[in-house]
C-alpha cells in the first residue's frame, strides 16, 4: 500500500475518532445514568451508553466505504450484512442499556440480530482443522456461526465491568486486526477494523480510570458481536480468505476469563442468568489489585496475542494449534496469581 494511501486513511480514521469522541460528549451531557448496586464496581451514578460513539463511527465509516472504497470491498449483499448486523445489534444493545432487558429477551433479540447476519450469507461454510484439513460444514455452519457470534457477543458484554478493560482491549485487538488484513492483503478486513478501533481510540479517553463514562450494553454487545462477523467475513469472503481462528486468538483474555468463569459458576450449581462479581478480572480488583492495574494486565494481554497472531500467519498447518499454548500459559498464570491474591486477602469465589 502506498504511503500517501496510508496517511488518507489515517486521517480518516483520526475523523471518525473525533466523530466518536463528540457522541460519547452528548451521551455524557445528556446521560442515561448508572446506579451503583451490590455488584458494582462504581461507587456513584455515572453515565453509560458511551459505546453509541464507537456505533456512529463504525456505522459511518462503513457506509463511506459502501459508498467510495474501490480496494475494500465484501459483495454487496455481504457488505450491507455487515452494515444492517451493526444496525440491528446496536439497536438491542441500547435498548438493554435504557430498559435493562431480562436475560431471555436480551437473548432472542441477539440471535435475531445474529439471523441479519447470516440472511446476508455471513456464515461459516468451512473450517480447516489441524491435520485433517479443510472440512465443509453444510446446514452445521449456520449452528456454528450463530453460537458464536452470540457467545462472542455475551463473552465480551461480561467482561465490560472495570474502567478501560474492554475499550482498551478492543482498541488493541481492532488495531492488530487491521494490521494483519494489511498484511495479507484482506482489505475490507483491514478496512472494518480500522473504522472500529477509530471508534474506541474516540471513546477510550473518556472510559478510563476514574471512568466519566462507561461503554454500556451498545458498546460491549456491539463490539463483541461485530468482532464475531468480522471473523466469519475474514473465513469466508475476504480476498486471501484470513484464519477464522484469529479473532478468537486476539480476544483470548476476554474469552478465557468469560468461559472459565461460566464453567466454575455451573460447577458451583450458581444460576447463570444472575448478576455476580466473580470474574477473575473483578476477583483481582477486589483483592486490592489497582483497577488501572487490571487493566493494563489485560491490555497487554490483547499485545502478546497480537504478536502471536502475527506469528500464527507464519506458521505451517501442522504448527497452528500450538499456537494456543502460549496464549494459555499466561492466562492460567494469571489466574493462578489471583487466586493467590484472593487466599491472602480472604476474598472467596462467591
Amino acid at each position: 500500500m502506498q504511503a500517501y494511501a496510508i496517511l488518507q486513511h489515517l486521517v480518516f480514521a483520526g475523523a471518525l475518532a473525533g466523530l466518536s469522541a463528540a457522541t460519547v460528549f452528548l451521551m455524557i451531557a445528556f446521560p442515561i445514568l448508572d446506579h451503583p448496586n451490590a455488584r458494582s464496581a462504581h461507587s456513584r451514578p455515572t453515565p453509560r451508553g458511551g459505546g453509541v460513539g464507537v456505533v456512529v463511527a463504525f456505522i459511518a465509516g462503513m457506509l463511506v466505504m459502501f459508498q467510495g472504497a474501490t480496494f475494500a470491498r465484501l459483495a454487496d449483499a455481504q457488505f450491507l450484512g455487515v452494515i444492517y448486523a451493526a444496525l440491528a445489534i446496536a439497536a438491542v444493545a441500547l435498548a438493554d442499556d435504557v430498559r435493562d432487558l431480562s436475560a431471555k429477551l436480551r437473548l432472542v433479540a441477539q440471535c435475531g440480530a445474529a439471523l441479519v447476519a447470516l440472511a446476508s450469507g455471513l456464515t461459516l461454510t468451512r473450517l480447516a482443522l489441524p491435520y485433517v484439513g479443510e472440512v465443509e460444514l453444510g446446514w452445521l455452519g449456520l449452528a456454528i456461526t450463530l453460537v458464536w457470534i452470540v457467545g462472542c457477543t455475551n463473552a465480551v458484554n461480561f467482561m465490560d465491568g472495570l474502567d478501560g478493560l474492554v475499550g482498551g482491549t478492543l482498541l488493541v485487538a481492532s488495531l492488530a486486526l487491521a494490521l494483519i488484513g494489511a498484511l495479507q492483503g484482506g482489505w475490507f478486513i483491514y478496512g472494518a477494523a480500522l473504522v472500529l478501533a477509530a471508534g474506541f481510540a474516540g471513546f477510550l479517553p473518556f472510559n478510563l480510570h476514574p471512568a466519566r463514562i462507561f461503554m454500556g450494553d451498545v458498546g460491549s454487545q456491539f463490539a463483541g458481536f461485530m468482532l464475531a462477523v468480522l471473523a466469519v467475513a475474514a473465513s469466508r469472503f475476504d480476498s486471501q480468505e484470513l484464519s477464522f481462528l484469529i479473532v478468537p486468538l486476539l480476544l483470548f483474555g476476554l474469552l478465557f476469563d468469560a468461559g472459565f468463569t461460566l464453567a466454575r459458576r455451573a460447577l458451583m450449581r450458581e444460576r447463570l442468568a444472575e448478576g455476580h462479581r466473580t470474574h477473575l478480572y473483578q476477583l483481582a480488583q477486589r483483592s486490592g489489585v489497582p483497577t488501572r492495574a487490571v487493566a493494563a494486565v489485560h491490555w497487554g494481554f490483547a499485545l502478546f496475542h497480537a504478536a502471536l497472531a502475527l506469528w500464527f500467519l507464519g506458521l505451517p498447518p501442522w504448527a497452528k494449534p500450538l499456537v494456543v499454548l502460549p496464549a494459555l500459559a499466561v492466562q492460567l498464570a494469571w489466574m493462578g496469581f489471583v487466586m493467590r491474591r484472593m487466599r491472602a486477602t480472604g476474598v472467596g469465589w462467591r
